[in-house]
């Protein structure tokens, strides 16, 4: 019998919902898995075994309110990224400052998802604040690659990115500012979605009128990651932003699309978007990966899109962001926060009038530019990384190609410049690196386009044949710590 932890997230569905297997073999089968693997990989540090079963045991009660329809898990196991509160869940989000933190209200996405019945596993990790892309803390450690431990998985929904890789869940929740769902699905072999803002209700928060940081769901395939963003989907009217599930589910979209032959009539392949090098190999798979949607008949054209004033702007509202949630850490001693963190606080307290000014045209002019490539194209594909993993040692990228990045955000400027547009995009694995690694191609849609940019996915997915190859067990030695200190920023 094939063993429950490696079932695709819809293939455990069924067998939760026929009675064929319950919740709590279900909840077993998962953590036996995590504790077999994760000694090396560090990609679930926290666990909620006990509030696991307890809720698995409320689910199989007869007289349970379960919710069924689309999005309905019926007891399928989850990881919620370390930046999400659990209610009674220890939730540091990768700080020394939270490292006692117990919040007593979940997130109004781990509400709804545990109303739809999954079921919250544990905490996967996350780099401080979610902020880079190595998923490393003082609190909580390093987490590494299930396709090389010399490796990270990303970030900053790295943890969730190698549970899912590794086969200790099924699904996984993540968040994406810069990248932070594409980057890890990338490095990790999986699918990352980032959803138009609002799709997913998230909060409640402050920042509640910031339409560049989203919630979206991680999974090993896109009709599994279609599934868990109908369960996510929905208004609450504790998130403004927040918009109504779609008439026609996220599921649905993707199987219509699978089962009736449709593909892309046009696609746009670039390398880099202006904004910076692109590793030879990264670019030499991604490109061939786009051209073989023409034996489907589907058009492929090079895009010629500059997105080269893209990188300043989002390090405008990147800097407002850190400004406003952080500022009062600046007062704290020494060694609460890391450098990267105290930098990128310290630049948006500069910013001035004009900065910000400047940063609002841009992204508008920007957006402009990529509706009208959207006007006759269905889908963009670039890279959703520049490189494949990096080392675990490694904080962040600082060169490639005689190219020196200034700052440790630069290296992931495909995705960030992507976030700008606020259009959908996912990154789903295309191909493999001499080296064993994998590589991500991110497709990109127009604006609220989500549930075909997922279609079109699928039809990627099915293309390129790579998405039975999860999950895997952890290979190699685990990697090293990363660097103590990176090199000083350049402004």
């Amino acid at each position: 019998m094939t063993e429950l932890w490696s079932l695709t997230a819809r293939r455990a569905i069924e067998l939760l919902k026929a009675g064929e297997v319950s919740p709590l073999e279900m909840v077993d089968a998962c953590a036996d898995r995590i504790d077999a693997t994760d000694g090396g990989l560090n990609a679930m540090p926290t666990r909620c075994y006990e509030r696991a079963r307890g809720h698995a045991k409320r689910l199989m009660d007869k007289t349970a309110s379960n919710y069924d329809g689309p999005g309905a898990l019926h007891g399928l196991p989850l990881a919620v990224k370390e930046l999400e509160d659990v209610a009674g869940v220890r939730t540091t989000y990768g700080s020394p400052i939270f490292a006692n933190h117990v919040p007593e209200k979940s997130d109004i996405m781990v509400e709804r998802l545990e109303q739809r019945g999954a079921i919250v596993m544990g905490k996967s990790n996350v780099p401080e604040f979610g902020a880079g892309g190595n998923s490393f803390n003082e609190v909580l450690g390093v987490s590494r690659n299930p396709w090389n431990q010399q490796r990270s998985p990303g970030g900053s929904s790295g943890g969730s990115a190698a549970a899912l890789a590794a086969g200790q869940v099924p699904i996984a929740t993540g968040s994406d500012l810069g990248g932070s769902l594409r980057i890890p699905a990338s490095f990790c072999g999986i699918v990352g979605f980032r959803p138009s803002p609002g799709v997913v209700a998230k909060g409640p928060d402050a920042a509640c009128f910031n339409d560049m940081s989203v919630a979206g769901p991680m999974a090993r395939n896109v009709p599994d990651t279609a599934l868990m963003l109908d369960a996510m989907a929905g208004t609450d009217y504790r998130d403004p932003l927040s918009r109504p599930k779609p008439v026609v589910p996220y599921l649905d979209d993707v199987m219509t699309v699978l089962g009736d032959g449709s593909v892309p009539r046009r696609i746009g392949y670039s390398p880099d978007l202006g904004v910076g090098p692109v590793d030879a190999e990264v670019d030499a798979i991604c490109r061939a990966a786009t051209e073989r949607f023409a034996e489907l008949g589907t058009e492929v054209t090079s895009a010629d899109l500059d997105l080269s004033d893209g990188p300043e702007a989002f390090h405008t509202f990147r800097g407002i962001g850190f400004a406003a949630g952080h500022e009062d850490h600046l007062e704290l001693p020494p060694g609460q926060l890391k450098p990267e963190n105290i930098w990128n606080i310290k630049k948006g307290l500069k910013l001035k009038s004009d900065d910000v000014l400047r940063a609002h045209r841009a992204r508008g002019a920007l957006y402009q530019r990529v509706a009208t490539f959207f006007a006759d194209h269905d889908l963009l594909a670039v890279p959703s990384t520049i490189v494949p993993a990096i080392p675990t040692e490694m904080r962040y990228l600082k060169e490639l190609n005689g190219h020196r990045f200034g700052n440790y955000v630069d290296w992931i400027i495909l995705t960030s410049v992507i976030t700008l547009t606020a259009c959908p995009a996912i990154s789903i694995p295309c191909g493999f690196t001499k080296a064993g690694l994998p590589v991500g191609l991110q497709l990109v849609g127009a604006s609220h386009s989500d549930g075909q940019v997922l279609a079109w996915a699928a039809v990627a997915e099915r293309l390129f044949g790579l998405a039975d190859q999860l999950p895997i067990d952890p290979r190699g030695e685990p990697g090293g710590y990363p660097d103590p200190e990176p090199e000083p920023h350049g402004d």
